[in-house]
């Protein structure tokens, strides 16, 4: 069974979905990220796949080692400090049972919701193998005694699943499928324009998680919108990776280290950890 806080964390994390205010949830992929979120204020973090994924040294897609995401999840949760919803793709499960076994053994990293994507290969499951498998991830946190937050993902637009003209319509079918068998919120991935954005919005009625991108409307547009939940996904990581790569063309090409100038410095990355376990 899940610690006394970790129940508290995720039932309240569960209620901030439907009372609000709207969650912008920044997406860490290792214990120094996490902590950079949290001490800048953010008070819950989520992990993106692909970000662990790259750090652990592996391609996106659940070919870093389950057990390895696990572990890097562990060291998320302990180094942000506040709640933490894990992206787990989609649970590294061939099947419900498995899916419901993966979120155990998640849910013992400490963390209080989960991503569940819906895609498979190119294109998406079935909407009864999809229902099966979220109604295993909700019993796997029945057991565990933890309100676990779940943010069912739907692929139908980012895998351009059917007739482009119907997607719309079918990812609006899905993500209240979703949430009638017990999901959280709702995650219809790849949305980009705002009128898109709002017809998911009126067409699902419950809450629903929106990717943060260059060139979409700001955080409190999204939340006048409606929008429960902001995720920015790997974007993050790529922006740390891009100054990474920045930093080693430069270096290779010049031989200099003006580039290793930094805003943050030995002294301040060391007071973000002091006193963490």
């Amino acid at each position: 069974m899940a610690g006394t806080e970790q129940i508290v964390a995720a039932a309240r994390f569960r209620a901030l979905h439907r009372e609000g205010p709207t969650l912008l949830l920044p997406n860490a992929w290792d214990g120094a990220s996490a902590r950079i979120f949290a001490a800048a204020g953010f008070e819950h973090v989520a992990t993106t796949s692909a970000g662990v994924a790259w750090a652990l040294g592996y391609p996106d897609g659940e070919a870093a080692p389950w057990d390895e995401v696990v572990a890097a999840t562990g060291r998320i949760v302990r180094a942000a400090g506040v709640p933490v919803t894990a992206d787990i793709e989609a649970a590294y499960g061939a099947s419900p049972a498995a899916v419901g076994r993966h979120v155990e053994e998640i849910l013992a990293a400490g963390v209080v919701g989960i991503n569940l994507e819906d895609g498979i290969g190119a294109g998406v499951r079935d909407e009864a193998d999809a229902l099966a498998r979220l109604a295993a991830a909700r019993a796997a946190g029945e057991r565990a005694g933890v309100a676990l937050v779940i943010n069912a993902r739907c692929d139908i637009v980012s895998r351009r699943h059917g007739p482009a003209e119907s997607r719309l319509a079918a990812t609006i079918a899905r993500c209240r499928a979703y949430l009638a068998a017990g999901a959280d919120c709702v995650y219809p991935f790849g949305l980009r324009e705002r009128d898109e954005i709002a017809t998911v919005l009126a067409g699902v009625g419950g809450p629903v998680n929106v990717t943060g991108r260059p060139g979409m409307p700001d955080a409190a547009v999204l939340s006048g919108m409606g929008v429960a939940r902001i995720t920015l996904a790997s974007a993050p990581a790529l922006v740390a990776m891009s100054a990474m790569a920045d930093l080693a063309r430069a270096l290779r090409a010049t031989g200099s280290f003006a580039a290793l100038a930094s805003s943050l410095h030995h002294p301040e990355a060391q007071r973000l950890f002091l006193g963490r376990d």
